[in-house]
């Protein structure tokens, strides 16, 4: 009487030991992330912990002050071999193209041929009027950065913060921003014991 209900238990069993069983395989399916995902990771990132927005230069170490002023300094001379002077003093050279471009002075006459290069010192000496932000602290990544946007997520910016953006930036600049997700125009870094670390656009 026992044997007929235990049938469809061991055939199942049966079943699943078998080599198709053992071999069939499970339909996958690759998934690509959406075009601008990592951009939206990082505005959600600055949304959830934004940084302070800082304008008080008081704030800012000793060596960091001090570079500051030597770059702001060179970049108010009107002289862009000055500003390249100060790069070359660097313990190493900033990051100023993610185009594996080497010659700084070259590449900003390349981008403002109108200006001989010169809208790229100006710029950089409004980036390091501006205020500005205090990231990864505690770690071998922080950095003092102006403008502080590339701090904070960009969506709910005040009246006044959007005038401030807008001394840097175009309209147009403004639209590519949005649809990517942060800002991109140029920054300045700057690390604890005085190092300068980078002065360029893009992502």
């Amino acid at each position: 009487m026992g044997f007929p209900s235990r049938l469809p238990v061991l055939l199942l069993a049966l079943a699943l030991a078998s080599p198709a069983a053992a071999q069939s395989k499970v339909k996958t399916e690759t998934v690509t992330p959406p075009k601008g995902a990592a951009a939206k990771s990082q505005k959600a990132a600055k949304a959830a912990a934004p940084a302070e927005i800082i304008r008080d230069l008081a704030r800012l170490p000793d060596k960091v002050r001090l570079m500051r002023e030597r770059i702001l300094e060179a970049a108010k001379s009107g002289d862009p071999s000055k500003v390249v002077t100060v790069m070359q003093s660097n313990e190493t050279m900033p990051v100023f193209s993610f185009g594996g471009d080497k010659d700084p002075l070259a590449f900003w006459k390349a981008s403002y041929p109108d200006s001989e290069g010169i809208e790229a010192l100006a710029i950089l000496a409004d980036l390091l009027e501006s205020p500005f932000v205090h990231l990864d602290k505690g770690t071998p990544q922080e950095m003092y950065v102006w403008p502080y946007f590339y701090g904070i997520a960009l969506e709910g910016l005040t009246p006044e913060q959007k005038v401030e953006l807008f001394r840097l930036i175009t309209g147009a600049d403004w639209k590519e921003m949005q649809e990517f997700g942060a800002y991109v125009f140029y920054r300045v870094g700057i690390a604890p014991d005085g190092v300068w670390h980078f002065y360029v656009a893009g992502d």
